[in-house]
């Protein structure tokens, strides 16, 4: 159980990027230096020290997987794996579970099993690696099955750097993941939490604009260094918004420290910050 007073952070967005469970999937060792180069790191640290370390910085996290079988190929780590991992870890680890939404009526029937089972508290979807447009009815079994429980559904949005330099992008499209595209999401599903990731560049406004019109839809802060975080993105954070903007890295890509240190400095209001950093975490995640 999480101690949300004794914590000071809740990352929102980390990923498992090894699994001790199955080997790693050299399916196209292209994606893998490439993504190396984009984000100047490969290091890929275990679910059980990626706790450790939230451990010893006194934060909670939440991690996920990418489920993209049917748009890359690539075996993904199991959902059962990070949810046990949370287990081991229930002071500080929160499991969200991965599900590519072309598994149709199969992939809800594995979101409920990982709910009533493993007791997994919400839902990553990456449109631009999954190859579809989050407001496509394929996905809706799946979207009602998490509906059902109000989990929170966590999109990536805007630029990706899976696929950036390899040639043709890898055939991954940008466009799936204009966060433009959630507002159908928002909509009929508005009970369930929507989390727009990342600043979403290209398409900053148009996620700015989505959450301040839908009341459900949250934006978090990761992938960036927040000293390159757009203008308007801070302006929001720190007025409309502030109550639905959290505290998110991309770890292992970027790490608290790097995070933290240019957050200070990033022109966020005082009283804003712990809003960001744990207290808007703590509602759409339901631990109070």
């Amino acid at each position: 159980m999480i101690d949300i007073q004794k914590i000071v952070a809740i990352d929102v967005h980390t990923h498992a990027e090894v699994s001790c469970q199955q080997p790693h999937d050299d399916y196209r060792p292209e994606f893998d230096a490439a993504f190396a180069k984009y984000f100047k790191s490969d290091k890929r640290p275990t679910i059980q020290e990626t706790a450790d370390y939230y451990r010893e910085r006194n934060m909670a996290f939440v991690m996920f997987t990418v489920d993209s079988e049917h748009q890359t190929g690539r075996r993904r780590i199991p959902n059962e794996e990070v949810a046990e991992g949370a287990a081991r870890n229930p002071d500080v680890m929160i499991a969200f579970a991965s599900i590519d939404p072309h598994k149709g009526r199969m992939g809800a029937r594995e979101a409920r099993r990982l709910i009533e089972e493993f007791g997994v508290k919400g839902f990553k979807f990456h449109p631009t690696v999954q190859g579809f447009y989050p407001n496509d009815r394929m996905a809706y079994p799946l979207y009602d099955v998490i509906a059902e429980y109000k989990l929170p559904m966590l999109f990536h949005s805007g630029h990706s750097g899976f696929g950036s330099g390899v040639r043709g992008g890898g055939g991954l499209r940008l466009e799936y993941s204009n966060p433009m595209h959630l507002d159908d999401v928002a909509i009929d599903y508005p009970d369930s939490p929507i989390i727009i990731a990342h600043p979403s560049w290209p398409w900053q406004d148009e996620a700015l604009s989505v959450a301040m019109h839908k009341p459900n839809v949250y934006i978090d802060l990761s992938g960036w260094s927040p000293k390159y975080f757009p203008p308007q993105l801070v302006q929001y954070a720190n007025t409309q918004l502030k109550h639905r903007v959290l505290f998110g890295t991309d770890f292992p890509l970027i790490t608290p420290e790097r995070w933290l240190s240019d957050f200070e400095v990033a022109g966020f209001k005082d009283e804003v910050k712990p809003l960001i950093m744990k207290e808007n975490a703590i509602k759409m995640l339901g631990l109070r």
